[in-house]
């Protein structure tokens, strides 16, 4: 049986490195997904999560078991992905250009595998671009409800991450599922 998160944390916090490596790789592709839906920047991205596990390896000691690893590690994650973005909007306002902010390395489109019939394949792809496109409008509590729901965060630990209560990740939720079935589900009129 493989060790818990919190366990595992516990072992960090006395400086054990191979908990540590574990807890990386259990992690680190959410970790970059959740960065990336909030930055939109691919390097930004990999830097904010790389320095999540920095903060999650030196205050490790300070994890008290009151919720889960998960929910702690993303809270300290969205708070970094937040601060970095509030202090460099009025910089990327003025300089970013579209298309400009990422590699090309689309975590939504890589979750999906390929169907094998080369229209079906066209068609998912078309699909997938549009609702990526769809959820970089949602707004940022929007979509990291959307992101967190997808990495498999029940309602409750979603609210602790984003600081908010349970109703208002529910009402998240729905508003996001509203705005992208209105915008990437065809209507048969």
């Amino acid at each position: 049986m493989e060790p818990s998160d919190e366990s595992l944390c516990r072992r960090v916090a006395g400086k054990d490195e191979a908990a540590f490596d574990i807890l990386v790789g259990r992690y680190q592709q959410r970790a970059y997904r959740l960065a990336w839906s909030v930055l939109r920047d691919a390097e930004e991205a990999r830097d904010l999560a790389q320095e999540a596990f920095i903060r999650i390896y030196q205050a490790a000691g300070t994890f008290d078991g009151r919720s889960k690893f998960s929910t702690w590690f993303y809270r300290v994650l969205l708070n970094l992905c937040l601060d970095h973005k509030r202090k460099h909007k009025w910089w990327r306002q003025v300089f970013a250009r579209p298309g400009e902010d990422d590699d090309g390395a689309d975590p939504v489109a890589r979750v999906a595998a390929p169907p094998s019939d080369p229209v079906e394949r066209l068609d998912r792809e078309q699909m997938m671009k549009r609702l990526t496109a769809e959820v970089e409008r949602l707004s940022p509590q929007q979509r990291g409800a959307v992101v967190l729901q997808l990495e498999g965060l029940a309602t409750s630990e979603i609210a602790e991450v984003l600081g908010c209560s349970e109703a208002t990740v529910r009402v998240h939720l729905h508003r996001a599922l509203a705005t992208l079935r209105k915008t990437c589900i065809p209507t048969t009129t």
